[in-house]
Order: C-alpha cells, then structure tokens, then sequence
C-alpha cells in the first residue's frame, strides 16, 4: 500500500493500515468492525491517549478540558463541529483534565480549555483557550493527512 496510513479505532483502539486516499470511503475496524471515522471527538483516558498518539498517523487535535469550565463547554459545540468536518484527516479527541491528572503535569497545562495538535507523537502547536475557532481548519491544513 503506497502511502498507507496508521489509524487508531476509536472504538476498540485498534491500529489499522489502508491508503490515504480510502480515508474518506467510510473505513471500518479490522478488528471491531466500528467505523474509523465518527465525526465525534472521542473520549479518552490516559492509557488509550497513550495508544493513539504513538500508533496513529494522523494528526491529534486535541482539546484539555473539564466538566466544571465554563470556557470548555462553550468551545465544546466548536470543537464537535469541527470534528464533523474535518475528520478524517485529523483525530479529534477530548480529555478530562480531573480524570487525567498525570497528562495534565506532563504537558504542563496551567489553564483550560487548552487545544493541542500532534503530530508524529509529539505536540506541534498549542493554544490555551479559543480565539479563533478556525485554528482547526488551519492545524488540519498544516499537519492533516
């Protein structure tokens, strides 16, 4: 497969491989059968977090957040919206800062909502808050497959 791709199941973390250019084609699960693709953000924990962003090819965008912000659940819409079209060229995942502590200190976030693109396995951008809600449509252009 020519320019073949890892993509992580949100549903059974399984790592897939297909082409880049079948992304968009509805792709199911080898293992679960789910689809690939929800346009939903996904929920994740640490160790499922830990899965996608060392197997996955695709860019992580990723929002830091906590039920109790009032910020966080105003870009929350913003967030969804941008997951139902952008995806798939970019995983869109949510992860609760108070369930998640040990991600929090590890990549030092001092304040919520903060909305991280990764990329390779390693952060690529970050921005605390929201200011613009077309930094998605951007961070997909730049890093997306």
């Amino acid at each position: 497969m020519s320019n073949a791709l890892h993509v992580v199941c949100p549903h059974c973390d399984g790592v897939n491989r297909l082409p880049e250019a079948r992304l968009a084609d509805a792709p199911k699960c080898g293992r679960c059968k789910g689809p690939l693709f929800t346009g939903e953000p996904v929920a994740l924990d640490a160790a499922r977090f830990e899965k996608h962003l060392g197997k996955s090819d695709l860019p992580l965008i990723v929002d830091f957040w906590a039920a109790w912000c009032g910020p966080c659940r105003a870009i929350a819409p913003v967030f969804a919206a941008a997951a139902r079209e952008l995806e798939p060229r970019a995983r869109f995942i949510k992860i609760d800062v108070d369930a998640n502590p040990a991600l929090s200190a590890r990549f030092n976030i001092q304040s919520i909502p903060a909305l991280f693109v990764f990329k390779a396995g390693a952060v690529a951008e970050r921005q605390a808050g929201l200011s613009d809600p077309g930094v998605f449509r951007r961070w997909v252009e730049r890093f997306g497959a």
